[in-house]
C-alpha cells in the first residue's frame, strides 16, 4: 500500500474542481512556468538548480533529469532524489491525486543510482530503493526494492537484486 495522506473534500464538485482549496493558485502558476522551462532546458546543472531553487525538491548531486520529465506541479517539496540517478524521457512523477471525494498526498523517493526508464509514471506515497532498474512505460503504484529490476503496468518485481547479481555473474562468464 501507498504511503499516502488522505483529505476528504467539502462543498460542491469534485476534488479537482476544489483543487486551490488545497494548493494556491500561484503557487501551481510558478511551478507550472519552472516545470515548463525545465522540461525543455538541456543542461542536468540548470534544472536540478530550478528544482532545488524555485520547486524546493530535493535533488542528489550528478543526478539527470531527460527532457520532458514532469515533477508534480502542485506538491514538488514532496519529491527527493536521490544522486547519480537517472529519470528517463517524459516520466511523470506524481506526489498528488485528485479523486472523486478526496485527494491525496504523499512522498516520492527515489534513491541513489536509481534509473527510470522512459515514459514511466511514478505515482504518490512510492519509495524505489537504491540501485534499482525500472524500465521504461512502468506505471510505479508499489515501492521498488534495492537493487531491483522492475517493470510493467502496473509495476511488478522482475528481478530483486540477488537475481539481477547472479544474472550479471553468468554473463560476465561467457
Amino acid at each position: 500500500m501507498r504511503k499516502t495522506e488522505r483529505y476528504q473534500v467539502k462543498g460542491e464538485g469534485n476534488s479537482l474542481w476544489n483543487l486551490y482549496t488545497s494548493v494556491s493558485f500561484f503557487k501551481v502558476m510558478k511551478n507550472f512556468v519552472v516545470i515548463q522551462i525545465a522540461r525543455y532546458t538541456p543542461s542536468f546543472k540548470a534544472k536540478n538548480w530550478l528544482y532545488r531553487t524555485f520547486l524546493k525538491m530535493e535533488v542528489g548531486e550528478r543526478t539527470a533529469f531527460a527532457l520532458m520529465v514532469f515533477p508534480d506541479v502542485m506538491f514538488p517539496e514532496r519529491i527527493r532524489v536521490g544522486k547519480n540517478t537517472i529519470i528517463g524521457f517524459n516520466s511523470t512523477i506524481l506526489a498528488h491525486e485528485y479523486l472523486i471525494d478526496e485527494y491525496r498526498i504523499g512522498d516520492v523517493v527515489i534513491g541513489n543510482e536509481v534509473m527510470i526508464g522512459a515514459n514511466s509514471t511514478i505515482l504518490p506515497g512510492v519509495t524505489i530503493g537504491d540501485g534499482a532498474v525500472v524500465s521504461a512505460a512502468t506505471l510505479v503504484n508499489r515501492d521498488i526494492p534495492a537493487g531491483a529490476f522492475a517493470g510493467g503496468n502496473p509495476v511488478r518485481v522482475i528481478y530483486t537484486a540477488e537475481e539481477r547479481a547472479m544474472r550479471n555473474h553468468n554473463n560476465l562468464k561467457v
